[in-house]
């Protein structure tokens, strides 16, 4: 559940910052208020297409059974964990140009259907991204585990909000900066997770070989079937008695991954065209 938690938390909070940044452009026009209802008319086609998505995919899982059905949900787990490190990457290579992105596009755009379509491509896509990972989740809960994850994405919102109220207020040591370079970690961990769940699932389906199954046993001192290894298994694809396949593909992982934000740390700012 924490899983969902943060990463609602962190789409919901990119999504409000896009919304004030827009709202603060809008407030320094000379005709505010029908480009404030229109940045509003985005927000709900927004979150509408989002909404879309998720009845979309519940769909085309019910069209499936056997097979078809694990090769979809594979493809959806690992296309989430991929999808998470792009996000963490893309805001990293663009988060210091948002605001000066947004306010151009807003200044492009043609009147009230404009800012309308400018807001609700930003909310659809941190919506996109938020069904397709909580879809993800759910996958390895059932059962009451379900309400469970509804009831940490819907604290994650409200989590989001109280952040995003804080720093509106001006908190001298919470900024939106400290807070997405902390998160990155998070989600990063998260993505690990899910691709732990992948890479199991593609061995159980005999699509992988486990190459050594396992290379060490620790479930005398931490087993992740229960407790804390239970928690550190969903929030870290920690494995007690892990294959050799999962730890080359963890450790490809997060060396691509620090890698690549290791670069982009040392890269300049990308350009606004």
């Amino acid at each position: 559940m924490l899983n969902a938690l943060i990463v609602v938390w962190r789409e919901s909070l990119e999504a409000m910052l896009v919304i004030g940044i827009l709202l603060a452009w809008i407030a320094r026009q000379p005709d505010p208020a029908p480009l404030r209802r229109g940045l509003w008319f985005g927000v709900l086609a927004g979150l509408g297409l989002a909404v879309a998505l998720g009845f979309a995919t519940f769909a085309a899982q019910s069209q499936l059974e056997g097979e078809a059905l694990e090769t979809f949900q594979v493809g959806m787990v690992l296309f989430a964990a991929a999808l998470i490190v792009q996000m963490v990457i893309w805001m990293r290579r663009h988060g210091r140009q948002m605001k000066r992105q947004l306010e151009e596009q807003a200044a492009r755009a043609s009147g009230i259907l404009g800012i309308g379509a400018v807001t609700a491509l930003a909310v659809a896509r941190e919506g996109a991204e938020t069904v397709m990972f909580l879809y993800s989740l759910g996958l390895e809960a059932g059962g009451a585990a379900l309400l469970g994850l509804a009831g940490a994405a819907a604290a994650g919102i409200a989590l989001a909000a109280a952040s995003g109220w804080i720093i509106a207020r001006g908190a001298r040591f919470l900024s939106y900066r400290v807070l997405f370079r902390t998160s990155e970690i998070l989600l990063l961990l998260i993505a690990g997770s899910l691709l732990a769940a992948g890479i199991d699932r593609m061995i159980g389906l005999d699509w992988l070989p486990p190459l050594l199954d396992p290379v060490w046993d620790a479930s005398a001192l931490l087993d992740d079937r229960q407790g804390a290894g239970r928690i550190l298994a969903d929030f870290l694809g920690y494995r007690a008695r892990p294959s050799g396949t999962l730890l080359i593909a963890y450790a490809a992982f997060w060396t691509l991954a620090l890698g690549g934000l290791a670069y982009l740390g040392r890269a300049p700012a990308a350009k606004v065209r």
